[in-house]
């Protein structure tokens, strides 16, 4: 029979030991960019900057560091309308919410959701639409949640393999759910990157609400990425996790130099006629003989979940 004293040296070891497995670190994400426009040079991410008809952003505020990703629908430039500045003020709209602690970290739909309805009150409308993603890493919890609404996304991967990712949704083949703002009398439907003449001109708004939300635990060392539709619609995952395989540490430097590289492989991927991408297979699993990479705009934010250092 264990004595009194015994018994509370015990639960004393027990209790240190629960303690002890108890990470109360802070994380972080370290993050880095590269992109191509379908139609430019790659570049490396400047504030304001976009990549084509895509935008992004990566903002740090002391309870939560936040990426997000939108792709401006490029049917919009039959109508006159430049597709990025629809996404390009959608991303910075998001960061400057993140920067002034407008937000809550577990609910990313509020951060899509703010900052789209400050784009329809605007004085002057600004037209367009675009898909979007937002991820964000709450420091003391160590939770990643994420609100993605239409066909850009994200990846999670650990130990060389993807352990959590984002959901696409489409309303129909290559006609992604977006955040829209139409000219008067031009709701109803949904404008896709299918050509059209100037009088079917017919959008609806996807709500900020209808995004995929999710909430995951990450660990230190874990890999985030996050890319338009231009990266998933080049690049099938394993390829993905063989760039990401040549990640060996935490630092920006080679998080940079992977981000580059994948970029680098997409965008030469896109334009290879006989390369049979996913984009192809989802045209040829909807009835479309196609093959062939898909030229597009191509935006990469990768990130690793590390300590967080003031």
């Amino acid at each position: 029979m264990l004595s009194v004293l015994s018994y509370g040296r015990l639960v004393a070891r027990a209790v240190i030991g629960g303690l002890s497995q108890t990470d109360s670190r802070d994380y972080s994400l370290v993050t880095a960019s590269c992109g191509f426009g379908k139609d430019f040079c790659k570049g490396i991410l400047k504030k304001g900057t976009c990549y084509g008809d895509d935008a992004c952003f990566i903002a740090r505020h002391r309870s939560a560091d936040v990426l997000g990703v939108a792709d401006g629908v490029g049917g919009w430039r039959d109508y006159g309308v430049d597709p990025s500045q629809f996404s390009g003020t959608l991303m910075k709209t998001c960061e400057r919410l993140v920067k002034e602690g407008r937000f809550v970290p577990s609910n990313p739909v509020g951060v899509l959701t703010t900052s789209y309805y400050e784009l329809l009150q605007n004085k002057v409308p600004l037209l367009g639409s675009s898909t979007a993603c937002i991820v964000v890493l709450d420091r003391q919890s160590h939770q990643l949640h994420t609100a993605n609404l239409g066909d850009s996304g994200f990846l999670v991967v650990r130990g060389g393999e993807v352990v959590h990712r984002s959901d696409e949704q489409q309303h129909y083949f290559n006609t992604p759910f977006q955040l829209s703002i139409a000219p008067p009398g031009a709701e109803g439907a949904v404008l896709s990157d299918s050509p059209r003449a100037p009088s079917d001109l017919c959008v609806c708004a996807d709500s900020p609400d209808a995004a995929d939300s999710s909430c995951f635990d990450v660990q230190l060392g874990d890999i985030i990425l996050t890319a338009t539709d231009g990266l998933f619609d080049n690049m099938p995952d394993y390829m993905i996790l063989q760039e990401l395989k040549k990640l060996k540490n935490s630092n920006y430097e080679s998080i940079q130099k992977a981000a580059r590289s994948i970029a680098e492989q997409a965008h030469v991927l896109a334009y290879d006629p006989n390369y049979m991408s996913p984009f192809a297979q989802f045209a040829c699993d909807n009835g479309l003989n196609v093959r062939g990479g898909k030229p597009d705009d191509i935006t990469v934010l990768l990130s690793i979940v590390a300590e967080y250092t003031d």
